[in-house]
């Protein structure tokens, strides 16, 4: 059967064929989560305008202090720009975010002063006002540019966009950007045994679980997953799903089963026909056949069938390849932790499903319960895979290895 590939190899030699996808333009309101693909630099100000911090009195700092009376000449909200000059003992009543007149230096807020704006709008503008401190210079005001000049580079090609990084565009009028487009991932398999999610499996059936674990992972990683209907096992049908699913134009195929050694895995043999394509022996548990080539230039990945196993080799292989495809980086962090029992391998590189516990200052890790590759429960019990090193068969209480995290946990 031949030598089993390294782990990191395979992803090695995995990551030289894959090309990182082209740009696209998308309006603002779609942009959470993407991957900006260009550098945003600001052609205005921010503020544009230097403006109010507060509701208070635009004045002039050298006129201000306690029991000075001056006179109010200009009532200026918000969104009104004002066309007069404030003089010597002249105050000009200002709202929060509105632009703070010539001659004026400073805002003394509403509440330092004998002004009642309780009832705005409802009352004329009073003629005087009366300080209850004096000001300095600069006092309550937002400079013209003091958070973003003209030229300055904002935000740079690469960056994941979140809710203040939309905001920023939204204040700059981006209203239309860049981004790298999400890769489009074809899930394909095929079993007589299958059936989908709403039907009753008959004796000898199950249902499909992989195709939506696995559209699930690609969702969360940024790509759009494809689901094609299971195929059949018969040439006939498996030649029919993958001419379907090379019509979607994928980026990316993903097959989970039909890629072992059995009589009845005709997807290996069709590959074969329609692709270049080189089958793996992983030196992986769980999942050690796997299958990576590519179908009409489109790289393909054929992961095993069993759930855990189809699971654990997408995060390991799969899932380094899609990042790097749509230009993001792993959010997956490594940690380091204490085994809290005898745990063992059986000298391939293990990644074990565990949960974590604070024991004193360190992190400890305990088996989920069973490893069995088909044990699905295993993956919705685990905070994360436990990294057993290759050619370690025991492992003894207390040995330090790495977890990758698959859910956040509390620090």
């Amino acid at each position: 059967m031949g030598e089993l590939l390294n782990v990191d190899e395979a992803l090695e030699e995995i990551l030289k064929t894959i090309k990182p996808l082209q740009a696209e333009t998308i309006h603002l309101t779609q942009a959470l989560g993407r991957i900006l693909g260009e550098d945003i630099i600001s052609d205005i100000d921010l503020p544009p305008f230097d403006n109010s911090a507060m509701d208070g009195f635009a004045i002039r700092a050298k006129d201000s202090h306690e029991g000075a009376t001056l006179n109010v000449t200009m009532d200026i909200p918000a969104g009104y720009a004002p066309t007069e000059t404030l003089q010597q003992g002249q105050a000009a009543r200002i709202m929060t975010g509105a632009p703070v007149p010539d001659g004026a230096d400073a805002v003394i807020p509403v509440e330092d002063t004998d002004a009642d704006f309780s009832n705005l709008g409802n009352e004329s503008l009073q003629e005087t006002v009366t300080l209850y401190r004096a000001m300095e210079k600069g006092s309550a005001i937002r400079k013209k540019g003091e958070n973003i000049q003209v030229g300055q580079t904002i935000l740079t090609s690469g960056t994941m966009l979140g809710a203040a990084e939309i905001g920023m565009l939204a204040s700059l009028g981006k209203a239309n950007i860049e981004v790298i487009r999400q890769p489009r991932v074809a899930i394909v398999g095929s079993g007589n045994e299958l059936v989908d999610v709403d039907e009753t499996p008959q004796v000898g059936q199950i249902r499909d679980s992989n195709s939506y674990a696995l559209a699930a992972l690609i969702e969360q990683d940024g790509g759009l997953p494809l689901r094609q209907i299971n195929a059949k096992d018969t040439p006939e049908s498996i030649r029919k799903m993958f001419k379907t699913t090379l019509e979607q134009q994928p980026d990316l195929i993903v097959s989970s089963a039909g890629v072992s050694v059995g009589a009845a895995d005709y997807i290996r043999a069709i590959l074969d026909e329609i692709g270049e394509i080189g089958f793996w022996r992983i030196n992986l548990r769980p999942g050690k056949p796997l299958a990576f080539g590519n179908i009409s230039d489109i790289p393909f990945f054929g992961l095993p069938g069993n759930p855990v196993s189809a699971m654990v080799t997408y995060l390991v292989l799969v899932r380094p390849a899609l990042l790097k495809m749509g230009r993001k980086s792993s959010n997956l962090p490594l940690i380091k932790v204490k085994t809290g029992e005898k745990m063992s391998s059986d000298g391939r590189r293990t990644f074990a499903r565990v949960t974590l516990k604070r024991e004193a200052d360190d992190w400890v890790a305990y088996e989920t319960g069973t490893q069995s590759s088909g044990a699905h429960m295993s993956m919705v019990l685990a905070d994360g895979l436990l990294i057993i090193p290759e050619n370690m068969g025991e492992v003894p209480i207390g040995t330090e290895l790495n977890v990758q995290l698959l859910k956040p946990i509390s620090v």
